[in-house]
């Protein structure tokens, strides 16, 4: 297969992710889909990565655009379900080989090696897109327009393990602070009804 014929063919299938739907809703109330989540997980990197001058801004940024590449297959287990972590990554691990299957064997293999750096949380890179991608959903909680019975309090202990240092400290404590009004809100609806 020619080399562009195999990028096409790898586009047109994971263009399926803009139909993926997550457990998180935008501002409007329509439910997010994976597509949107790592397109602004891209964006946040590409800002904060000024932040991180040390960090290779290439593998920051593949690493956010495919690190949800199996909920194509596997759809998105929210972690408020605290599903077996085993069970799952292999699933994904799977689902991948499946998504890159039509790509050279230099790109299959950069994809499941930057994809497995994010799981593991093994690089500098990865700690950074493995912090941000927590903060870009807990950041979706915030701003969406949720089911009544959303869960806010969570997000405050969600993925809090993974901000290391001043600068996503600081993005946590910002976030958390948000995420105590929204639980504020919530709180005072509750009284009322």
């Amino acid at each position: 297969m020619d080399v562009l014929e195999s990028y096409v063919r790898f586009i047109q299938e994971v263009e399926g992710l803009k139909s993926t739907l997550r457990t998180a809703w935008t501002a409007s109330g329509r439910q997010e889909s994976t597509a949107e989540h790592s397109w602004r997980l891209a964006l946040m990197a590409g800002l904060f990565l000024h932040e991180f001058p040390a960090l290779d801004g290439h593998k920051v940024l593949v690493m956010c655009l495919i690190h949800d590449l199996a909920e194509l297959d596997v759809g998105d287990i929210s972690a408020a379900l605290r599903t077996d972590e085993k069970s799952k990554h292999e699933a994904e691990r799977r689902a991948l080989e499946r998504i890159v299957r039509p790509l050279p064997e230099p790109l299959k293999r950069e994809i499941r090696e930057l994809w497995q750096q994010y799981n593991d949380n093994a690089t500098g890179e990865a700690k950074l897109v493995k912090a941000l991608d927590k903060a870009e959903t807990i950041l979706q909680h915030n701003q969406g327009r949720n089911p009544e019975d959303f869960d806010y309090a969570f997000n405050l202990e969600y993925g809090i393990q993974y901000f290391k240092g001043p600068v996503l400290k600081e993005l946590r404590r910002m976030i958390d602070e948000d995420t105590r009004v929204r639980v504020g809100e919530f709180k005072g609806q509750e009284d009322q009804g």
